[in-house]
């Protein structure tokens, strides 16, 4: 076995917009689907609800019962709503973009961390420039890939502090703004809530929501979801989907081939998008466990954290674009029909 000791490196565009005018050629259809789904609020005051509660009814519990609940339960619901914080940045609830930032900054109150409007600033980027080094935040450190490699105890770390590695790649990211008053908003809001809980309902409590958020993003089966969707485990492909039932539970996110074509397409229209288009999508390589897929990654040498995608080429994609493909094409084919 050979170790990997750099990203995989392509002079070919991201392999989304191309694929999307493709199938929006052939299924024209598909373009309906793209739209609001303002319901999904409902969803994330119940996540946000289930979360409070736990904590409630935790405070005076065994440590034992916090972090089994945090595993169980909790690691669950915190990865809901990172997909709903997802939908947020996408601005797939609201027409107003600030309707959905608050949106989102209520779905991340019990996560403690203060993520959701950096998420959609950087997210978006990672859409636009995928692969992109000094772009795109879902991309490894170099130096993050050099220390975790392809190493058993590495990986589990990794995992487990996930959120902390994903923190040190903002410094790479210098043409990103990173820091204005919606991003002190969400602090503010974040600060209150966890001092209100600390205060009021003592450590366990608190205890659970910081242990569901570790757990929502690293070391549990969930957290396959971040090598599941643009890690090399079968050839070249760099983005990859999973249709298993987990995501049930999880929103329609592992649809994520689905959702680099179509952005602008809500979480519960993703697999009609599938299913109308099924001779791009089954002809991918797709994942079914992500318990398979953690085992994997944790085991398995030949993956590591340079597999991964990489390119130099930025393409004439401008540092604001909001990563809208699917609707450009279908107001741009509109403006053709009515000329």
């Amino acid at each position: 076995m050979t170790k990997r000791k750099d990203f995989v490196y392509s002079t070919a565009s991201e392999p989304h917009r191309i694929r999307t005018k493709e199938i929006l050629k052939q299924h024209p259809d598909i373009r309906k689907l793209i739209g609001k789904n303002p319901l999904t609020i409902f969803a994330i005051i119940g996540l946000v609800s289930f979360q409070v509660v736990g904590a409630w009814l935790l405070r005076d519990q065994s440590w034992w019962l916090v972090f089994g609940a945090a595993y169980l339960l909790g690691a669950f619901a915190d990865h809901a709503l990172f997909v709903m914080i997802h939908e947020c940045a996408h601005r797939l609830l609201f027409k107003k973009p600030e309707a959905n930032r608050l949106a989102g900054i209520l779905a991340n109150i019990p996560q403690v961390v203060p993520s959701s409007v950096s998420f959609e600033r950087y997210h978006i980027k990672h859409h636009s420039f995928q692969g992109i080094h000094e772009l795109d935040a879902d991309l490894p450190n170099r130096w993050e890939a050099r220390l975790i490699n392809n190493y058993f105890v590495g990986k589990v770390l990794w995992l487990l502090f996930y959120p902390l590695f994903q923190v040190f790649r903002i410094s790479r990211l210098k043409e990103i703004k990173p820091f204005d008053g919606w991003i002190a908003l969400n602090w503010i809001v974040q600060i209150v809530f966890v001092a209100a809980v600390s205060y009021f309902w003592g450590p366990k409590a608190i205890s659970f929501l910081v242990l569901s958020f570790f757990f929502s993003v690293g070391l549990h089966p969930l957290g396959a979801r971040w090598i599941q969707e643009h890690y090399l485990t079968h050839g070249e492909q760099e983005t990859y989907s999973y249709y298993g039932v987990l995501n049930t539970v999880a929103f329609n996110v592992g649809y994520h081939n689905e959702h680099h074509d179509f952005p602008s397409i809500p979480w519960n229209k993703l697999p009609q998008i599938r299913k109308n288009a099924s001779g791009f999508y089954n002809s991918l390589y797709y994942h079914t466990s992500w318990t398979k897929l953690f085992f994997r990654f944790l085991f398995d040498q030949e993956i590591s954290l340079f597999s991964r995608v990489v390119r130099k080429d930025r393409g004439k994609v401008q540092l604001t674009d909001e990563s809208k493909p699917d609707m450009d094409l279908v107001k741009e084919k509109f403006s053709v029909e009515v000329k």
